[in-house]
């Protein structure tokens, strides 16, 4: 009877379609900012999306930065069209502004702004994988 109840539950299981993770997870690079640049590892919070900076690198190559490991996304919430809105974080000055994502396929625009969305800072960010 053991065997029965598992093969239908691993029939049944094989059978669903797996759970998609957004199109916004995976591994990014950001802009040059100040010097530098990060790989980004954009994973799933709950419902919404957030960046962990993964590595740091500058002129003379990959380094330690202080801010590895933080996040620079943060809940990110996505319309199912390649939007997102949420907050981000600037490493060099040290502030969190409103965010804004927009996705196409293996590019990333991100803004940092402030006033309302008036006045934003933009990079492109690039997919590693």
């Amino acid at each position: 009877m053991k065997k029965t109840v598992l093969a239908i539950a691993a029939t049944f299981a094989m059978s669903m379609p797996a759970l998609a993770a957004d199109p916004a997870v995976g591994l990014w690079k950001t802009q040059v900012d100040d010097g530098a640049y990060a790989h980004v590892a954009m994973r799933e919070c709950g419902t919404k999306v957030c960046g962990v900076i993964a590595r740091t690198f500058n002129d003379t190559g990959e380094y330690k930065s202080p801010n590895l490991g933080k996040t620079i996304v943060i809940n990110m919430q996505p319309d199912g069209k390649g939007n997102y809105a949420g907050k981000v974080w600037r490493p060099s000055n040290n502030k969190i502004y409103i965010g804004k994502i927009n996705l196409n396929g293996n590019s990333l625009k991100l803004s940092g702004c402030i006033a309302g969305g008036l006045l934003c800072s933009k990079q492109t960010w690039t997919r590693i994988k």
